[in-house]
């Protein structure tokens, strides 16, 4: 798998192109601001998009990952969301000058499996169609399903079609005749042996596909997923613990309601965050002391279970005291 490039590098890029893909979304291509080339990606990986008004957004990278000339992405406009995709929408356009992250990538394609089976779901499709363009072009064998609302909400369809794989891949839309529905117990249980799985997509589809695919005995390591946004969990039981500063040993109330980014910020303590929604890994921090109460889509079981790091834009403690290696 190709190596992605240096994960604290951010570049300058010029919006080349804006585009309506489909109802509610915008495509979006980036080119560098000196002209130059763009660092390498591998197919699944994403970039942070530092957007007017000072947030920052992680989105799929979803052109082919052979070119270097070129990032492209495409966003869903979400009114009930946290702001990022309206701002994108209504304040981003074609000559536009941005910041980006350079590439990473915590979903990326087992090569050399015997068959992959790619199910995407609305604007999930976008990891999904890079890996599909990567695995037609290495000659790799592979399914892909795509699932939306309507014809009228599916972003690529056309490209989907025109494209080598084209006849690989299966629409399916939820307002059609329930025979071209998505049959996700059918999908796996016909899938080849030994497939891997990727899934992308809203949380409900991606939970029901898993849900699924873990019901029918699927190996953890062949399932390989990617959230867009995780539900933090909040609890009316959630009580006040503190936290120390390693460095400093200076201790920090963190009260109920309140995350542990926010009480350090309070206090002068500032961590990179980017998603806030313990999804993207930005805010990792090392955990020296104390028991962390993981509610984070980011960290592996195994990582969750050591308690040495833990995401502080989500996660709780469960001890009355964390020591952080800040």
């Amino acid at each position: 798998m190709m190596a992605d490039a240096n994960l604290n590098a951010t570049l300058d890029v010029i919006v080349s192109r804006k585009w309506n893909e489909a109802q509610d979304i915008y495509g979006f291509e980036f080119v560098s601001a000196d002209g130059g080339a763009l660092p390498p990606f591998s197919a699944g990986a994403h970039i942070d998009v530092h957007l007017p008004g000072g947030l920052i957004r992680q989105y799929s990278l979803c052109n082919d990952p052979a070119s270097t000339q070129r990032y492209q992405i495409a966003v869903l406009r979400d009114e009930n969301g946290r702001g990022g995709s309206r701002a994108i929408h209504d304040a981003v356009e074609e000559g536009s000058a941005l910041t980006i992250g350079a590439p990473r990538n915590h979903f990326p394609l087992a090569h050399g499996a015997p068959h992959h089976l790619l199910i995407a779901g609305g604007i999930g499709i976008t990891p999904i169609l890079c890996m599909a363009e990567r695995l037609s072009n290495a000659d790799e064998t592979f399914d892909l399903h795509y699932c939306t609302r309507s014809r009228e909400r599916t972003a690529f369809a056309s490209r989907i079609a025109a494209a080598p794989f084209g006849a690989r891949a299966s629409f399916h839309f939820d307002d059609e005749a329930p025979a071209q529905r998505f049959d996700i117990a059918a999908t796996l249980a016909n899938a080849p042996a030994g497939s891997h799985l990727y899934v992308c997509g809203p949380r409900g589809f991606m939970d029901a596909v898993l849900a699924q695919a873990r019901d029918q005995q699927w190996d953890e390591a062949r399932l390989h997923y990617e959230f867009f946004g995780a539900v933090v969990e909040q609890s009316d039981t959630d009580t006040a613990f503190k936290v120390r500063i390693a460095s400093s040993g200076a201790t920090i109330e963190v009260p109920a309601g309140c995350t542990v980014i926010e009480a350090l910020a309070t206090n002068g303590v500032d961590v990179l965050t980017s998603c806030e929604q313990g999804v993207c890994g930005t805010c990792l921090t090392r955990v020296i002391e104390g028991q962390p109460d993981h509610r984070d889509a980011y960290l592996t079981d195994e990582e969750k279970a050591a308690g040495d790091q833990f995401l502080p834009c989500c996660s709780r403690s469960h001890t009355p005291l964390l020591v952080l290696d800040l």
